[in-house]
Parts: structure tokens; sequence; C-alpha cells
């Protein structure tokens, strides 16, 4: 039986990982770590660990010494500072593992680094500026401002859409900016000012090994959990979303992750949203992680965490296709404390009356 262990396994994306892991019929001893003892009851795990954060000074002797005393033979991170110190410290790790390079870890983790790298290779993005003046905060708000007014700002580091905000004025900018400084100690830099992108978002999930796509899908977010009480309107998360068969989308993605990295290996998790011209535009690129979601394609017969275990073992896996493995219409509906619910297109049991 194979021996893993699940970084930040008590997050929504760490549960669902390792929902997706015992849903393969290859039988799995798991360990869990996390920061919070609560939430470290939630994950279906053999044993869980409580560690400390990952910028403490023993984070990583704490995860090795878990690796001995567990024989554990692979790692896999779910959140983004977990990722960033087991990239970068991967050869002092005593356990297999299944990242891209660094460097690419370091891209991706940076919205603005991704953003000017996608730029330079001609891969539709949102015109954006970091903030590294706030005098100019007038002048990037008046170049990219909509015919509402409407500019996007966000943190350049973070998820779930962190301290993203659609400012209407430099004032909004400024006084948003303020309260992140006062809450978080978030300075201008950390920020970036961005034109409005008002189409569908998508998101795009890939697994990848030595440069070859080894399985893909995308689908599209239609609601955001807690979407409704958020400043922005969203939150990355989406409480309903649907499988979508998107050339565009496909090619889009796939240019994008190429463009960062030549020779991608592991997970690359994409987030698109369409501009006034219908164009898919890149957001975001997750790289050694999955999204929050990844049961959800686990469902319908297409196990990407578990693809991904048995590339990170050396195994070989045959997957059908590359693109679209799974057809469009799938929906999957989820609430706090509800769900979640698979429905495919026309099955809702909902009356329009």
């Amino acid at each position: 039986m194979k021996r893993i262990l699940v970084l930040g396994a008590g997050g929504s994306a760490g549960i669902n990982f390792i929902k997706a892991i015992r849903m393969a019929k290859e039988k799995f001893y798991i360990v869990g770590t996390d920061i919070n003892k609560y939430h470290l009851e939630l994950p279906d795990v053999d044993k869980a660990y409580l560690v400390p954060h990952s910028k403490s000074r023993d984070y990583l002797d704490k995860i090795n010494k878990i690796i001995e005393i567990e024989d554990i033979e692979f790692i896999h991170a779910q959140p983004d500072p977990e990722v960033y110190v087991i990239s970068k410290k991967r050869d002092e790790i005593k356990a297999r593992y299944f990242l891209p390079k660094h460097e690419t870890i370091e891209i991706c983790q940076s919205k603005m680094k991704t953003n000017l790298v996608l730029r330079e290779k001609n891969v539709p993005v949102a015109k954006s500026q970091l903030i590294e003046d706030p005098s100019l905060i007038p002048k990037y708000y008046s170049e990219l401002k909509d015919d509402e007014g409407k500019v996007w700002i966000r943190a350049i580091k973070g998820a779930g859409s962190k301290a993203a905000l659609p400012a209407y004025s430099p004032e909004q900018i400024i006084h948003w900016i303020g309260y992140w400084n006062k809450k978080e100690g978030l300075s201008y830099d950390s920020f970036m000012i961005c034109e409005f992108l008002p189409g569908e978002e998508f998101a795009f999930q890939s697994v990848w090994k030595d440069g070859e796509l080894i399985v893909s899908q995308a689908r599209k977010r239609i609601e955001y959990l807690f979407g409704n009480i958020t400043p922005s309107g969203q939150t990355s998360t989406p409480s309903v979303a649907v499988t979508v068969n998107n050339k565009s989308v496909n090619e889009i993605a796939t240019k994008a992750i190429l463009a960062i990295d030549e020779k991608p290996n592991g997970v690359f998790c994409v987030d698109l949203k369409c501009n006034r011209e219908g164009v898919p535009c890149i957001t975001e690129i997750n790289a050694g992680r999955f999204f929050t979601t990844s049961d959800f394609y686990a469902h319908l017969g297409v196990n990407m965490p578990y693809i991904y275990l048995k590339l990170g073992y050396g195994e070989e896996v045959k997957v059908e296709k590359k693109y679209d493995c799974i057809e469009e219409g799938y929906y999957w509906i989820r609430l706090p404390d509800a769900g979640p619910v698979l429905r495919k297109e026309g099955q809702f049991r909902s009356i329009e009356i």
C-alpha cells in the first residue's frame, strides 16, 4: 500500500484531493497535516498531525520527522505557502514529490510576474500595472478604467480572490490598499490594477509529465461560495460549476503553461476570464496544486489526483483524451454543509411555474 502525506489536509482543497484519492481502486495510507487542529477532524486520513506554519524555522524538520515516523513515500502540498517551501527545499525532502521546477512556482505564485511573462509571449491577459508608486494610481486608473469607470484591483499573491475589488476611482483604490495595509501589512507594491474583464470565467485543470500534457478538463464557474457577501462579488471558489469543451480555453491555457515552463511537470490549474471581445484571458496559473474541486471530475471517471500520484510514482498512465475528457453539461453544486451533488443538463428537479 502506497503511503502519502498531504499538507494542508484540513482545507477544502486538501479534503477534496483526499476524497478523490479514496475513490481510486488502489488503496492508500494517507497522512494529513494542517496548522488547525479543528480542521484536521474533517479529512478522511489514517493519521493526522498538527504542524507549525510553513514560515516557521522548524517547519521542514517537522515534515521530515512525520515522513520518517510514517514511512511516507510521496508528499503533496495543497496550500500555496507549503507548495512554495516544499518546492524551494525539495532537495531536503525525504520523500518523492511531483513538482515543476522552482522557477515556475516562483512565477506562478505572483500574479504580476505571470502577467508580465505571458504578455511577452503574446498570451491573452488583462492589461495590468503593478502599483510601485502610489502617485501613479490616478494615471493607471485613467488608462485601465472601462466605460463605467471600473477597474479591478487585486493582491499579487494569495488565493480565493484575496483583496480583490472592483474599484470606481483612485480614491477607492487608495483606501482599499490602506485597509489591507492595516489588516495584514500589505504595501502598495503588493497590489496590481487591471482592466475589468466582464465575460465568462473558466478554470482549466491539467496534469503534465516531462513537457507532455497527460489529461485536462475545463469548467465554467457560474456562482461563487459567499460571492454575494464579498466586496468583489466572487471568491474564485465556485458553488456552481459546469463542464465545458471549449477549444479557445484549451488552446490559450496550454499556450500559457508552456510560456511559463517549456517542460511542465505535475499539476497546472489555469484561471481565465473573457474580455469585452470574448477572448479568454489568463488571470492566474496555480502550479503544483489542484483546484479546490479536484474531486468533481473523479466522480465522472477522470480522477486527476490519482493520475498525478501514479505519474509521481513513475508509473505509466493511459488516458484516452488529453482535452475534453468529460462531456459538457455536468454541474457540480455545493454550499457549506450541503452537497456536493452532481447533475447533468436536463436532470434538475426544480419546476418552473
